[in-house]
């Protein structure tokens, strides 16, 4: 077995660089020698970092130069019952969060949405996008190359499918904005993520265009897709699963269990999600969607940066008058662009396998697809009770008090 300090000697001298110790030892040895070295230039100590209870090369698609593992707690909330199109019945959803009094708040959600009956979820649209840039003389090629592609789908699905035995070219859709041309590709990647699928699928599609076109292709991502940043196209058109949950919680179990009542939470909600958050410009017009969809997103093994697109949601609340005299609450949540997947990525990982054990999700579902609509339902579930809770909390001004009798 290669000793440690023999490769942490080895770097100094500038014999190896970190990146290749795994080229020389196994990987957990690796980790442990640039731990040491991080110890010694930094003078720390890596106690914790190096305490990981997975073998290091089981990380090796999903990190590198690795170290160790940053352990964030993890929790549970629920039962909720769930009448999805893929998710049907009880389900526990774990959470990882550092964040104090979340995963209270979002239990607190659920407990009244179990008492109301639970809660609808549907996945309205799906596809993963990838957008190319290409360059072309003027506005006549540009609108010979548009012409190609709306004339030519077979083709371009042809290239696109022939490098993935999963994933499905759904649709193109062409923008020209002066010499440039943008293709926003978007594919059905039933139980991945599909990230690294739709980008390699487009990559191939993408020679036909240039061979075909007058078209030369500048960036295989020109930033219309548009991922990990905010952008207005995801909030519109959708990016992954867009996906809506809502339940009916009676106006008694709303003055019983959250302090308040429909009237107040509606107009809470209208005040603070819809006209605050127009006032500020913000894509997303909810209160804290993202901090569920990160939460679940850690726990889970999906790709954490993509929270961006997930806090495009849009929280609606209503008060419904009955026929009898008594109002109840209409409650719904609709998040755009919603990146989940149940295989590939971070979700091999022991601990979040694991989690989507617990889901009853991990791997490929069947019919394909039905796992990852699973999981975004029953997400779209947690952010809605998330949603429920906090509104609750400020309009029986209980938000601060709250945080005091939880100690945070």
């Amino acid at each position: 077995m290669t000793d440690p300090e023999d490769l942490v000697e080895r770097v100094r001298d500038g014999e190896l660089r970190l990146h290749e110790l795994e080229d020389h030892a196994d990987h957990d040895t690796a980790a442990e020698a640039r731990r040491l070295l991080l110890e010694r230039e930094t003078e720390t100590e890596l106690e914790a970092i190096g305490d990981y209870a997975f073998p290091a090369e089981a990380a090796e698609p999903n990190i590198e130069n690795m170290i160790g593992a940053a352990q964030v707690p993890m929790g549970v909330v629920g039962p909720v019952p769930v009448s999805g199109g893929a998710a049907t019945g009880d389900h526990y959803l774990p959470l990882a969060t550092t964040e104090g009094a979340l995963l209270a708040s979002v239990n607190r959600g659920l407990g009244v949405i179990r008492s109301a009956g639970g809660a609808d979820a549907r996945v309205t649209k799906n596809g993963m996008t990838r957008a190319p840039v290409f360059r072309v003389a003027g506005v006549a090629e540009a609108a010979e190359t548009v012409e190609w592609v709306n004339e030519n789908g077979d083709a371009l699905a042809e290239a696109a499918e022939s490098t993935t035995s999963h994933g499905e070219l759904i649709d193109v859709e062409p923008y020209v904005v002066g010499d440039s041309v943008y293709l926003r590709f978007a594919y059905d990647t039933k139980d991945a993520m599909g990230m690294n699928m739709a980008t390699i699928a487009t990559g191939e599609a993408c020679e036909i265009v240039e061979a075909e076109t007058p078209a030369d292709l500048v960036a295989l991502s020109g930033n219309l897709c548009s991922d990990k940043k905010p952008a207005a196209i995801n909030a519109v058109e959708g990016r992954g699963r867009s996906v809506t949950a809502d339940a009916v919680i009676p106006g008694e179990l709303v003055e019983e269990r959250l302090h308040t009542t429909p009237e107040a939470i509606a107009e809470a909600n209208t005040r603070k999600n819809l006209t605050g958050s127009a006032k500020a410009g913000s894509l997303g017009f909810n209160a804290h969607a993202a901090n569920v969809v990160a939460a679940a997103f850690l726990a889970t093994g999906q790709d954490e940066a993509q929270v961006v697109e997930a806090a495009n949601a849009i929280t609606t609340m209503d008060a419904r008058e009955n026929e009898d005299g008594t109002t109840d609450l209409y409650a719904s949540v609709s998040l755009a662009s919603l990146e989940v997947g149940t295989v590939g990525g971070g979700t091999k990982l022991p601990t979040q396998a694991e989690a989507l054990e617990v889901l009853g999700l991990r791997g490929g579902g069947d019919p394909p697809g039905s796992n990852a609509d699973a999981l975004a339902e029953i997400i779209a579930v947690g952010a809605l009770a998330g949603e429920l809770s906090l509104l609750g909390a400020l309009s029986s001004r209980h938000l601060a008090s709250a945080h005091e009798d939880l100690g945070r």
